[in-house]
């Protein structure tokens, strides 16, 4: 079912030999920049025709009324509200610190540098809704935006034929539970034109975030600079660090349940202890025929994406996962800790038998989107962060100008500038009282 890749006893740079989802964005671009297009050039007309399609589904307006938004709140399932709540608060509790502060600094007596930390003022989020359901991507899109102070929140998720072509009713719940009230039924690459670029029914955003399939991210590419982007998310992976001590039937069902998002999910175990990844392979033909979606499960880890990789030790195994750069990291080692703590690449690091993915997909209270393919090596996850601009705010008197200007002045020299440092001796030469 799943394939081996030994590289023990091998020295040299493992990316190429690591399993890894093929996803060839730049053709992907090709193809929705007559979307994109249509988009810009038509608004709600386009939206309208491409929802049919491309979801079949005939829409008279692309924003969900609000009643509707309400409506499916109150016929939530009570534990479900439950759930979504502690998430919620658990979320808010994390990218609540993640705040940061304005900070001045003088560097000279009269001279001050201050970074401030403006939020973006308009932003797009976008919400799959695919093979699955995700009201949890809502949360980890809306609270770290809300938490950076961005003003203006929209969120869009694609419409289903099931439930009138409006967004599934969960992730319209979880919307209101976080006071989000616009929100549209568009999907694809037309979603995040539709941010870019506006519609007579959507004020374009400054920037996009969320996850989504090969066309979300394509046109993320492709509208990068007219839009801000969180990131080109791809399919979704897990890889494991583990050795004899991890319990093989719990690596085995983090592996399903990884696989369990799409038939490209990339499925990962790298490990010394070849008896443990004889033990997972078992376990795994056994979680895979008992679990609900087995055929998908199946296909993600039996393609090339997915894979166990035998490694000659910790160290080497160590090595070799930060060259993967896992979107998720599991450590599973006598001590997860301290091997965690060396990391350099992973989107998010989950330390200890106690600690799967699953946790920090709903309610760790981390934000669950996170870089692909290989991307966590420059790239972190959606946080705060994401949503704040570091701003300088420059103030200087005459004297501490006088103090620097030779210096401005030889620079601007040095690189053939004059009218720079002319700017600077002007201040000089005509300062206050002066004509």
């Amino acid at each position: 079912m799943i394939s081996r890749i030994d590289l023990r006893g091998s020295a040299g740079d493992p990316r190429d030999a690591l399993p890894r989802a093929e996803m060839d964005v730049a053709d992907a671009t090709e193809r929705v920049r007559p979307i994109v297009d249509d988009v810009r050039h038509r608004g709600t007309e386009a939206l309208i025709e491409l929802t049919e399609r491309f979801d079949g589904v005939r829409l008279t307006d692309v924003r969900v009324p609000k009643d509707a938004i309400e409506s499916a709140l109150v016929d939530l399932d009570p534990a479900v509200r439950a759930a979504l709540e502690e998430s919620i608060r658990r979320a808010r509790k994390v990218h609540a610190a993640q705040r940061r502060t304005d900070h001045t600094t003088q560097v000279v007596p009269g001279g001050t540098v201050t970074e401030k930390w403006l939020p973006v003022e308009r932003v797009g989020l976008y919400v799959p809704g695919g093979r699955a359901v995700y009201p949890s991507s809502v949360i980890m899109n809306v609270v770290p935006a809300q938490e950076a102070g961005v003003s203006s929140l929209a969120v869009t998720s694609p419409p289903q034929k099931d439930f009138g072509g409006l967004p599934h009713p969960t992730i319209l719940a979880a919307c209101a539970l976080l006071d989000v009230d616009e929100v549209y039924a568009v999907g694809g690459a037309q979603a995040v034109a539709m941010f870019a670029h506006g519609t007579e029914d959507c004020r374009r955003a400054d920037m996009v975030t969320g996850p989504g399939n090969i066309w979300v991210a394509a046109a993320k590419r492709l509208l990068k600079g007219v839009i801000g982007i969180d990131a080109e998310a791809g399919p979704t992976e897990i890889a494991i660090l583990a050795d004899h001590t991890a319990d093989p039937d719990y690596v085995a069902a983090d592996l399903v349940s990884q696989a369990e998002h799409d038939v490209v999910a990339a499925s990962v175990l790298v490990t010394p202890d070849e008896a443990l990844a004889d033990k997972v392979t078992e376990r795994l033909t056994e979680r895979v025929a008992a679990t609900r979606h087995s055929e998908r499960v199946r296909e993600a880890l039996s393609g090339p994406q997915s894979g166990i990789v035998l490694v000659d030790d910790l160290d080497h195994g160590l090595a070799v996962v930060d060259a993967y750069a896992a979107e998720h990291l599991e450590i599973m080692t006598a001590d997860a800790p301290a091997l965690a703590d060396r990391v350099r690449n992973a989107g998010a690091i989950f330390v200890g038998d106690h600690s799967p993915v699953s946790l920090g997909d709903y309610a760790a209270g981390s934000n669950h989107v996170l870089p692909t393919g290989g991307c966590a090596c420059h790239t972190g996850g959606l946080s705060v962060q994401t949503f704040l601009r570091g701003v300088h705010v420059v103030h200087y008197d005459r004297d501490a100008l006088a103090d620097v200007a030779h210096h401005v002045i030889t620079l601007a020299e040095a690189e053939d500038l004059p009218a720079h440092g002319e700017a600077v001796a002007a201040r000089m030469d005509h300062g206050p009282g002066r004509d």
